[in-house]
């Protein structure tokens, strides 16, 4: 800045020497139309770089700053590096402002900007699928942003926006075309008059917390009655000054009925535990169908004794690789179920065939099919969960602890195999496990 104004005094000094000397040689003459004719050009040459700065300041951009003569140079010269300085700010901001774009929507939760008056400044992918808002029309220009209050319609969210208790997040639930959606979602404000809308779909939370709550409620209600029964007769014979013999007799293969029934649950629940904590299965033995398939024709015949026709009708030369005992109690449990829901007098037949022998579907399949009472079409899906009884009655009755076919599922996930079910009701059902080519072994493999 002293440069520039020394550099002007002395441009004004040289211009009042001139004249001086020009008045002088002339006898004041023309000193003083030297004097003016200086002073125009000065005044000039100014308003020319003033008019070259006005243009470039209606179009600022740092490649465009006019030359400059004499101090101006200067002037342009600062003014270059101030806007190229700005310019290079403005496009780091920029690329903060974009990374901060990008990072909100790759995020997993749902995030919606609102202003004072709580309309919608931005919000990312998550946030579209989470309220179903459109970008063209909710997002607001010059302060005429959607309210979210009249997208999000419910009573809950309205007191959560209206109290202003922001500490804790709020539950919503809505109703899909996929089914329910339940959101956790909370307020944050970040500055004097903005707040961010914050949303987590935790459906797959709320299912798991559901069924773990149905997983202790039953457990609790499994055990409720052998232990009531158990209870009731240690509390009779306690009561009995003298037991006889008989009594004893009575009572206790009852007392060993229900501590059994216990016993069975507790090991099912542990073996399924087990299974789910080890979703893979690291072991690769040959298992010998043939030799397992007859084992299970003689546990279905002792499981029946003599009530039912039990029939092996095929045994295909093909073995697997797996975990035999896993193997052994899936096919069971499929076969133990067949003996217990099929009436006196039926016939339950055990198949282990190829299907599809020489394509590139070729897969072999275990089936057990009985001719008992077969389940309606609207329980199949749910056949595998743990408890699920379709008849609570009847199962019961028949020493089921409501987990055989959820332990079925977990081995046969661990197998890369399914299970099918083809059942009608009154006419019987087919239980089918299939395994898939890579898991097939032929019997002259096996043997060497």
């Amino acid at each position: 800045m002293n440069a520039f104004f020394w550099r002007c005094l002395k441009g004004f000094s040289l211009l009042a020497a001139v004249s001086i000397i020009v008045a002088w040689a002339t006898e004041n003459e023309y000193g003083l139309v030297v004097l003016s004719t200086g002073l125009l050009l000065w005044l000039l040459f100014h308003l020319w770089h003033l008019r070259a700065l006005l243009q470039w300041l209606h179009d600022p951009q740092p490649d465009k700053i006019p030359d400059g003569y004499g101090n101006w140079d200067q002037v342009f010269s600062l003014l270059y590096r101030q806007s190229r300085q700005q310019s290079l700010s403005q496009k780091k901001l920029a690329n903060v402002l974009e990374r901060f774009i990008n990072a909100g929507e790759a995020m997993p939760d749902g995030v919606v900007v609102l202003d004072e008056l709580d309309r919608i400044e931005w919000f990312n992918p998550m946030a579209v699928e989470h309220f179903s808002l459109n970008r063209k029309q909710d997002i607001g220009s010059q302060d005429i942003g959607s309210q979210i209050a009249n997208l999000v319609r419910q009573p809950g969210f309205h007191a959560y926006l209206t109290e202003q208790q922001y500490s804790q997040p709020q539950i919503l639930r809505q109703m899909r075309s996929g089914g329910e959606l339940v959101l956790s979602v909370q307020l944050v404000p970040f500055d004097s008059t903005r707040k961010l809308l914050l949303s987590r779909d935790i459906t797959q939370l709320e299912r798991v917390q559901t069924v773990h709550r149905d997983f202790v409620a039953n457990v609790s209600h499994e055990l409720r009655t052998p232990l009531t029964v158990v209870g009731g007769f240690l509390e009779t014979l306690s009561d009995m000054p003298d037991v006889d013999s008989q009594t004893l007799r009575q009572f206790l293969p009852m007392m060993m009925e229900q501590a059994k029934r216990m016993q069975n649950l507790v090991e099912d629940l542990l073996t399924l535990s087990r299974l789910e904590s080890n979703p893979i299965s690291s072991a690769h033995d040959v298992v010998e169908m043939e030799d397992m398939l007859r084992t299970l024709l003689i546990e279905a015949e002792g499981l029946s004794q003599g009530r039912h026709q039990v029939v092996l009708a095929e045994v295909a030369p093909i073995n697997l690789s797996g975990e035999t005992s896993e193997l052994h109690s899936a096919f069971g449990n499929l076969v133990s179920n067949a003996v217990r829901y099929t009436p006196e007098g039926g016939t339950i037949t055990l198949r282990w065939r190829i299907a599809g022998k020489g394509t590139d579907h070729e897969r072999a399949v275990f089936s057990v099919t009985d001719t008992g009472i077969g389940v309606a079409r609207e329980h199949i899906p749910r056949l595998t969960e743990r408890f699920y009884r379709v008849d609570r009655g009847r199962s019961r009755g028949t020493g089921g602890t409501g987990l055989g076919l959820a332990i079925v599922k977990h081995v046969l996930a661990r197998h890369h195999a399914r299970l099918e079910v083809d059942s009608e009701l009154e006419r019987g059902s087919t239980f089918s496990v299939v395994f898939p080519s890579d898991r097939l072994i032929s019997v002259e493999d096996s043997e060497h």
